[in-house]
């Protein structure tokens, strides 16, 4: 029998059990999840929103995970690799519009080449603000002194993300090689963290495979490992990866957006001080998907910046939204759509993660 939603709410600490219970929340109870999830974000990060402005900077990857529309072995996608000075326009409009941050995303790379331009955009772009800009990487495994090298160089948030916390179900969305190494990516997690930055991950929902119960481990993950930020959302499969044969095997896409939503709240609750992150893949399932994370916990949109030319050829889903919109569009879009979600906009803010200062602190 299932336990009442109400009486776990009112625990301090979940249990797995509990978190289950959770996930498996009826329409009815999950209003209770959600009104809890709002108001934990009102107390603990304030009815806020901080803007990440995104740069999909290049599509070229050495991986090959099995459900990434990038994949190194998709033969059918135009490659494409933005040079510096487009780089460091989107930077300036991103300070420009009030911004305070941006996102630099690309496939993973882990060449000197590689790593020394990256060096280079982030002193340039640090130069190029004033020093004000804030800047989240999201890059892929690196080895400990190139996180290091980077952070020094100017970046202090670091996404990578998980995809799951379940080395099984890891294995049967990724190759088993060295390029996609279990216990790897999860030094990598310990070395951001090790090398100063606020350390973000996060996992996709609704995978093939995937069980509640793994959903429930994921957000155990997080907590145990102290994470400060967090970026998850539904799985979209994709027409030119090798998960694309299990669709028929999916949850359907709106059951895939609801248990993305509770996923949000339930951790808002668990993890009252983090930063979470509306995803876009939301929004490719609901056209008004980032809007509803944020009443249900989110408190990070990350609007695309990426020169519009290039925006088709960084689908790791399809239907991905906003890739035939220029970053005004995306700018003048967003401030609505937060304005709906019942939030302010954070404007020239940096909107770091106060458990990342609180985890310092301790």
């Amino acid at each position: 029998m299932q336990k009442n939603i109400s009486k776990i709410l009112e625990n301090e600490t979940f249990s797995k059990t509990d978190i289950i219970n959770l996930l498996k929340a009826d329409e009815n109870e999950r209003q209770l999840i959600f009104k809890k999830a709002h108001e934990i974000k009102e107390k603990h990060v304030g009815l806020k929103t901080y803007y990440r402005g995104l740069v999909e900077f290049s599509n070229i990857c050495y991986k090959n995970c099995f459900y990434c529309g990038i994949r190194a072995a998709n033969k059918n996608i135009v490659r494409y690799d933005i040079d510096d000075k487009e780089i460091l326009e989107a930077v300036e409009f991103a300070y420009k519009n009030k911004y305070a941050s941006v996102v630099f995303q690309s496939g993973e790379r882990d060449d000197d080449e590689f790593i020394e331009r990256i060096e280079n955009l982030l002193k340039k772009s640090k130069q190029i603000t004033n020093n004000e800009i804030g800047i989240t990487i999201s890059l892929g495994e690196q080895t400990y002194e190139t996180y290091k090298k980077w952070f020094d160089a100017g970046a202090h948030r670091y996404l990578l993300r998980i995809e799951t916390s379940n080395k099984d179900l890891f294995y049967k969305i990724h190759p088993k090689n060295e390029k996609h190494n279990f216990e790897k990516r999860l030094k990598a997690l310990k070395d951001i963290k090790k090398a100063g930055y606020q350390t973000g991950t996060g996992v996709m929902i609704g995978l093939p495979f995937q069980t509640i119960e793994n959903l429930a481990d994921d957000l155990l993950f997080f907590k145990e490992n102290d994470i400060d930020m967090i970026g998850m959302g539904p799985f979209i499969e994709h027409t030119e990866t090798p998960l694309y044969q299990y669709r028929k095997n999916l949850l359907p896409l709106n059951e895939r957006f609801i248990l993305s939503l509770k996923m949000i709240a339930i951790l808002r609750i668990m993890m009252k001080d983090i930063n979470i992150a509306a995803a876009t893949a939301l929004q490719a399932i609901d056209a008004l998907g980032r809007e509803k994370a944020l009443k249900v916990g989110a408190n990070i949109i990350m609007p695309n910046i990426t020169p519009t030319q290039n925006r088709t050829n960084y689908q790791l889903y399809e239907n991905k939204p906003c890739i035939d919109e220029g970053a005004d569009d995306c700018t003048s879009c967003l401030e609505a759509r937060i304005v709906i979600g019942g939030d302010e906009l954070g404007y020239n803010e940096w909107g770091d993660s106060p458990h990342f200062s609180n985890r310092k602190k301790a």
